[in-house]
């Protein structure tokens, strides 16, 4: 079904989210990425294992912000639809 009105601009709380939500989606697959790629490059080089603790270490750091920039904006959400 087509609505004829038009939707609502965008505030500035919808931006600020999109453009975190955009910077946690990069941070995450690139995370991913450098973590795999690093884990294969370790094993083929026979890096030590303190090198493989690190990169765990890095990439754990890095979920763990993207986990709370998440939960901030899923409160900062849910206390806007409240109103």
């Amino acid at each position: 079904m087509r609505s004829d009105a038009a939707a609502p601009a965008p505030t500035d709380a919808d931006r600020r989210d999109g453009r975190e939500s955009r910077i946690v989606a990069i941070v995450l697959v690139v995370t991913m990425a450098v973590w795999v790629g690093m884990q294969v490059l370790g094993g083929h080089y026979d890096w030590q294992v303190r090198y493989a603790f690190l990169l765990d270490f890095a990439a754990i750091a890095a979920f763990a912000w993207a986990m709370i920039v998440m939960v901030r904006m899923w409160r900062r959400q849910s206390r806007h639809a409240a109103k």
